[in-house]
């Protein structure tokens, strides 16, 4: 992740942006939605951090045992928020996998500190192969099931815009500006992008591992 510059800027930029939406969704969202809009900014923030190229900082020894504790509390919430079904095994899967990526990376685990920043380079891997490999499925398969519903959910929004537009012609204007607010609070085809986005980000960091 701390490879070529460029690709490590890209990816930070990318998971800030999305960390920012979903941050932004939490706070038009409530019950489940909301704390799934949370759990979500949280880990593009997380990961937009452990993308921050070389370059530009070089994180402190203590900032992987931060990251492990800090996604570690994220996991365990998860795991009992997973009691009401939802979309939060997914996030203890990713939690779980950022908690595996910081003890790979801290100093004396694997390839040494910043061995997952390798961005492909040759030398020691970090981390277990086999579990690396179950990770990398494991989000390949969640992209492409994400995308794959994402193409239907965005045509489906555009009908669902145009038959609001109709119902405030036909009805009036009150009509019309409750389905726009609604519209506004709800937005299903971007939080799926935002997922899909950060699914592909972790399949980056985890294939530098």
């Amino acid at each position: 992740m701390h490879g070529p510059a460029l690709s490590g800027w890209l990816l930070m930029v990318l998971c800030a942006a999305t960390g920012a939406y979903c941050l932004l969704r939490a706070h038009a969202e409530t019950g489940e939605e909301r704390r799934a809009a949370h759990a979500e900014a949280l880990m593009g923030f997380g990961m937009a951090a452990m993308a921050v190229p070389a370059a530009l900082l070089t994180l402190p020894e203590g900032a992987w045992a931060a990251y492990a504790t800090l996604f570690g509390g994220a996991a365990l919430r998860s795991a009992w928020a997973a009691r009401r079904g939802g979309h939060h095994l997914h996030h203890l899967v990713g939690s779980l996998a950022m908690v595996y990526m910081a003890l790979a990376m801290a100093p004396g685990a694997g390839g040494g500190p910043h061995a997952g920043h390798g961005g492909g380079a040759s030398g020691p891997s970090a981390g277990l192969p086999l579990l690396t490999g179950v990770l990398l499925v494991y989000y390949a398969f969640y992209v492409l099931s994400a995308a794959g519903r994402l193409i239907p959910v965005a045509g489906g929004a555009g009908t669902g815009a145009g038959a609001g537009t109709g119902v405030g012609t036909g009805v009036g204007g009150g009509s019309g500006a409750a389905a726009v607010a609604g519209g506004r609070r709800s937005r299903p085809e971007l939080a799926l992008a935002c997922r899909v986005t950060m699914g592909l980000a972790m399949l980056a960091m985890l294939a530098g591992l």
